[in-house]
């Protein structure tokens, strides 16, 4: 693990599990340090994900888990036509924009994770060939599948970045922190 994170206090399962979260949010953010537009919509590797892709992906991904356990309507849904859409930015949305965006979505997602009564309140699957029918799952478990799609994408994210300009997730650790690689 490149970031240390911090222990919850005693017993606190949900700043803990917030808190893991957040990492791997952190790690993706960083993925695009010190990037312009272009170099972050470039596909320096085989893969033809991208990080402002990536990170465009992530925060849509969070918010539609978040509309399910909130048993709300995703106001950008995603289907057959528009799925490509999500793994890229359109004309007019920037990095910028998508990290704002995605900072909302997280703010509301740990609103409602701290406000919710239990973590073992539940929530519908939507309908889909890889979930069981009338499948439920528990707050505990979005936190933990959040912990789980992020990191993937995180490590996605790892390797763009390295195959772009060399820069491993240590020498970002470094620049967010503003040291030079090493110290």
């Amino acid at each position: 693990m490149v970031t240390h994170v911090p222990a919850e206090a005693p017993g606190d399962e949900r700043g803990a599990l917030l808190s893991f979260v957040e990492a791997q949010r952190g790690a993706i953010r960083r993925s695009v340090l010190g990037l312009t537009e272009e170099q972050a919509a470039s596909r320096p590797s085989a893969s033809e994900l991208t990080l402002s892709g990536l990170l465009k992906h992530v925060a849509e991904c969070e918010l539609s888990w978040l509309r399910m356990a909130q048993q709300r309507p995703n106001e950008r849904q995603r289907d057959e036509t528009s799925w490509s859409d999500g793994f890229r930015l359109l004309d007019g949305e920037t990095v910028a924009a998508t990290l704002a965006f995605w900072d909302g979505v997280a703010k509301e997602t740990e609103d409602f994770i701290r406000s919710v009564p239990s973590l073992d309140d539940t929530f519908p699957l939507p309908e889909a060939p890889w979930f069981p029918k009338e499948g439920r799952v528990s707050m505990r478990w979005l936190m933990l599948h959040l912990v789980e799609e992020l990191g993937r994408h995180a490590g996605h994210a790892d390797i763009v970045r390295e195959s772009l300009d060399g820069k491993g997730a240590f020498d970002l650790v470094a620049l967010e922190s503003g040291r030079a690689p090493g110290e």
